[in-house]
């Protein structure tokens, strides 16, 4: 079994490595020549480029995993995902809570305009770090005396993004377990808000929790 998923595995990731090589290639190629001249032309390039790469790993989960991911709103919000921009708070479920979302942005046609808040480590990973430091993904250092210019200034710089785009961020102290679905439900409960069964409630004046 091990030596059947490792013929599976190990393909595939050189082929994400090296796909991957290649679109941080054409990234950088059109931040140099064309974002200077064009802001909004290199994004627009750049949301269909780094989406190529993604789709990779939401192909990954979606079709060779099984995964499948049920949504619950209403249908007005419904239609309007993806076609607006959007700040996407999420609760911690799995270690892969961030490939859910993607697939939830593919499907909602904004996979490559998907944008995280990120530790500032992120941006060094080969590839996919790469891809999201081009992607104008936040890159934090979890000092608020640090961060705050950085969270402003990188708001600022998305006011004139030409695209619905999708702003996620993790809240601190939102990894998913009972013991925090049932404080979380009586604190809903004293505050006269909705009680959540499978989600948690993110409280201010709490740090981000960054992947």
């Amino acid at each position: 079994m091990a030596i059947a998923a490792a013929a599976v595995i190990v393909p595939l990731g050189i082929l994400f490595f090296v796909s991957g090589l290649i679109i941080n290639l054409i990234q950088a190629i059109c931040f140099v020549l064309i974002r200077p001249l064009s802001k909004s032309t290199y994004r627009r390039i750049n949301r269909l480029v780094a989406e190529l790469l993604w789709l990779e790993l939401v192909w990954l989960i979606d079709w060779w995993a099984g995964v499948k991911v049920q949504v619950y709103t209403d249908q007005e919000t419904f239609k309007l995902m993806g076609k607006e921009h959007a700040l996407v708070i999420c609760n911690h479920k799995s270690d892969i809570d961030w490939l859910i979302g993607w697939v939830l942005a593919q499907r909602s046609g904004c996979l490559g305009s998907a944008i995280a808040v990120m530790k500032k480590s992120s941006k060094l990973l080969p590839v996919i770090g790469w891809s999201m430091w081009f992607s104008e993904y936040l890159f934090l250092e979890r000092s608020w005396a640090k961060d705050e210019s950085t969270i402003k200034s990188g708001l600022k710089r998305l006011e004139d993004y030409p695209q619905p785009f999708w702003l996620a961020l993790f809240v601190e102290g939102t990894r998913f377990t009972q013991a925090k679905l049932l404080a979380a439900q009586e604190y809903a409960a004293s505050a006269g808000l909705p009680v959540p069964r499978n989600v948690l409630i993110p409280r201010t004046k709490v740090r981000f929790s960054l992947l």
